[in-house]
């Protein structure tokens, strides 16, 4: 059996943290000067678990990220801070905020592995696509080119690509969509990582291609043991394929909990509304039009920008439940129960309010 189709040799048991972030932040230098993109963001991948990292554009989710592997250009003068503790597979737990970057290059790639977004601008143009996949292997397995090129055939194989000894000495601009994401996943995959980064994996995809691309991931996550943090804006995927969830809003985290316990009883006024744009929830609220399809809903306003944050919790300017109090303090993180926590003041009055209409 190929190191690809092994399970992950992860010393501890399902549910022990693969990785632990308490109180991220990153902020960038510009022209109008340092801005914080994220702050205060914590939350914890499970071994062999799923954790959904939602929210709309710009809500800091791909620089959450981006922070986490140390990926940010230099020349935007990137300051990140707090904590990352990532579980290897040898048990040791190391630290990955400010970790120097030769260490950081035996984890990312092999350990840890980042799927992202738009394939076509993060492969290589100049360059096959079997030996970008054996790059890696080369890298951190010190196999020989033939040896590597080899696993990258059997790893083209493994994503459901056909005729993978042809594939692999073709370039992106030869391949569609879903096989140059599948690429992707290969290149990811290939020295078996215990975490794998989701980036929007199925954003430039057609419907169907997004359910079979998402089908694979979830296919290997039970093949090898590995930790999946999975970065989406669609509450529909979530549903099907994590199990918990973790809410993003204008760079913080603003709920938080088990994919059941939310979907069933959001706690924060933007769950809410997210939850309300999907269709399942404009049929439930009886929002349909004349032909019989629902009538979605839309949160009004936008995220607002991180040069001009409102003062106290950054939704409130787009809150249909907002107070004069809101404006005071950004909310602190509350639990509800030992399953969900919200950052919100009106917690314990929006059970009693009910669901907010759009």
């Amino acid at each position: 059996m190929s190191s690809a189709h092994a399970p992950a040799a992860a010393p501890a048991s399902a549910g022990t943290p693969r990785l632990r972030v308490e109180n991220l932040s990153t902020s960038f230098m510009t022209e109008r000067g340092r801005v914080q993109s994220v702050a205060d963001v914590s939350f914890t991948v499970p071994v062999g678990r799923t954790l959904a990292l939602v929210g709309e554009s710009g809500s800091g989710k791909s620089v959450s990220n981006l922070s986490l592997m140390n990926l940010h250009a230099r020349s935007a003068q990137p300051r990140i801070g707090g904590s990352a503790r990532f579980l290897r597979r040898n048990g040791e737990t190391v630290e990955l905020i400010g970790l120097a970057e030769p260490v950081f290059r035996t984890l990312r790639g092999n350990e840890i592995a980042m799927v992202f977004q738009e394939p076509m601008t993060s492969l290589n143009p100049l360059l096959a696509v079997g030996e970008q996949i054996a790059e890696s292997v080369r890298l951190h397995q010190g196999l020989g080119r033939a040896a590597a090129l080899a696993q990258a055939q059997r790893m083209l194989e493994l994503v459901e690509i056909p005729a993978a000894a042809r594939r692999l000495h073709e370039y992106p601009h030869q391949l569609s969509g879903g096989m140059r994401q599948r690429v992707m996943i290969a290149i990811a995959m290939a020295c078996s990582p215990t975490l794998l980064i989701a980036d929007e994996p199925t954003t430039a995809l057609d419907v169907t291609i997004q359910a079979q691309i998402l089908a694979l991931i979830g296919r290997l996550q039970k093949e090898t043991g590995m930790s999946v943090l999975f970065v989406t804006h669609n509450l529909g995927v979530v549903a099907q394929y994590a199990d918990e969830i973790a809410v993003m809003y204008a760079g913080r985290i603003v709920e938080r909990g088990d994919v059941r316990r939310l979907f069933d009883r959001p706690a924060h006024p933007y769950t809410r509304a997210l939850l309300n744009c999907l269709p399942a929830m404009a049929r439930r609220r009886g929002a349909v039009r004349a032909d019989g399809r629902p009538r979605l809903a839309a949160i009004e306003g936008q995220v607002s920008s991180p040069f001009d944050m409102p003062p106290g919790c950054a939704f409130r300017p787009r809150c249909p439940l907002a107070v004069p109090a809101c404006d005071l303090a950004v909310p602190p993180m509350v639990r509800i129960d030992e399953r969900q926590e919200a950052r919100c003041i009106r917690i314990g009055e929006i059970e009693r309010i009910g669901e907010i209409e759009p």
